[in-house]
């Protein structure tokens, strides 16, 4: 149940037995009680001079000018206090007088009374009832008995007072922390985010958004292990813009990325789930395919790229393609190095041939 939903006895566990009890601790009997009922007329009489006089002794003090600060909450003290003083010389200390001592630690700590300066004030209250009830008795053993019945209650109310007063700081101790503890997790979360992102943004080619250099490194010689594991061939296809210098120089560097991202993108799309596309800066390419010999790499995935970009050809205008390709395994295998090598130079062979250029209907091989 939310705490709002609680009374102050609900949230202290506070019964009225648990009142007895503590009453009983402090030696607080039903006899205390009655005597200070009988001083109740002489205190009543008296109140507002008891209130004056304390009034007196608190303006003594600077700290309680800060504390009080305007002349309508110094009104409400003093209706506080002279509620209070009446209610010490009432005769009943039941469950809903301590509901009231519990409401009081409640708004000291509210308007952020020192505990020192509520205690100061108690000690000045008690001391004027004291004198008080000498100036009131003419039978001292009945001023004493009264002396210390009131000293007893005291001390009961400042008990739960401060009892009301700690719960209140705990609890906002343990809200606080709460909210530290959503903070961090919050900050946790964003520095996960961000680091992630960064991860990504070091492994992602910012242009066309295929994996970059980096990752081509990392990844083709764990490939090559696994195929070696496996026995399974793997092949490299390593791709190459023909006079994409001349692209840039003739429509601007705007159209040369429009090209790398459309090339981007095709690659993208024909690429099975398991393959790997790298742009590994500039104008150049590769595709890491897995599980798949020179010869389907050519058939089967240079087709599909071929057919690809003939459909996207008014984007691409007249760009044409030199794509070689390296095949590693299921016997030998080369190391990362050597394999971007083979297919590096088989671009290069393409180029130089013009037998197995890629290009768009309106281009021709370099």
């Amino acid at each position: 149940m939310n705490q709002t939903e609680l009374t102050l006895l609900e949230q202290m566990r506070i019964t009225a037995l648990e009142v007895e009890h503590r009453k009983a601790l402090l030696g607080f009997s039903s006899a205390d009680a009655d005597v200070l009922l009988r001083f109740g007329a002489v205190v009543r009489g008296s109140i507002h001079a008891v209130v004056d006089a304390l009034h007196d002794r608190q303006s003594q003090i600077d700290e309680f000018a800060t504390v009080i600060g305007d002349a309508d909450t110094l009104r409400g003290l003093h209706i506080a206090q002279r509620k209070y003083v009446l209610e010490l010389f009432h005769g009943v200390y039941d469950i809903d007088y301590v509901q009231s001592r519990l409401r009081v630690g409640l708004a000291l700590k509210r308007i952020g009374v020192d505990p020192k300066l509520y205690l100061a004030v108690i000690s000045m209250l008690k001391d004027i009832l004291f004198k008080l009830i000498d100036e009131g008795c003419l039978d001292v053993a009945a001023c004493k008995k009264a002396q210390q019945a009131l000293d007893k209650l005291i001390v009961f109310d400042v008990t739960l007072v401060f009892e009301t007063y700690m719960r209140t700081m705990v609890t906002e101790i343990e809200l606080g922390k709460d909210r530290v503890m959503r903070y961090a997790r919050e900050l946790e979360q964003r520095v996960a985010e961000r680091t992630a992102a960064l991860e990504k943004l070091s492994r992602i080619d910012p242009l066309t958004g295929l994996f970059n250099r980096r990752v081509l490194a990392e990844t083709l010689q764990r490939e090559i292990r696994i195929a070696e594991r496996t026995g399974k061939p793997l092949a490299l296809i390593y791709i190459d813009v023909d006079r994409f210098k001349e692209i840039n120089d003739r429509y601007g560097h705007q159209k040369g990325d429009e090209v790398l991202i459309a090339i981007g993108d095709s690659m993208r799309a024909v690429s099975r789930e398991i393959d790997l596309c790298f742009r590994l800066g500039g104008d150049e390419f590769c595709v890491l395919l897995t599980h798949s010999t020179e010869d389907e790499a050519r058939r089967v995935y240079c087709e599909r790229l071929r057919r690809l970009l003939a459909e996207r050809s008014q984007h691409l205008g007249g760009v044409s393609l030199s794509i070689g390709i390296a095949q590693t395994g299921p016997e030998a295998f080369d190391d990362a190095d050597e394999l971007v090598k083979r297919a590096d130079k088989a671009m290069y062979d393409t180029r130089r041939s013009g037998k197995t250029g890629i290009s768009t209907p309106d281009a021709t091989s370099a």
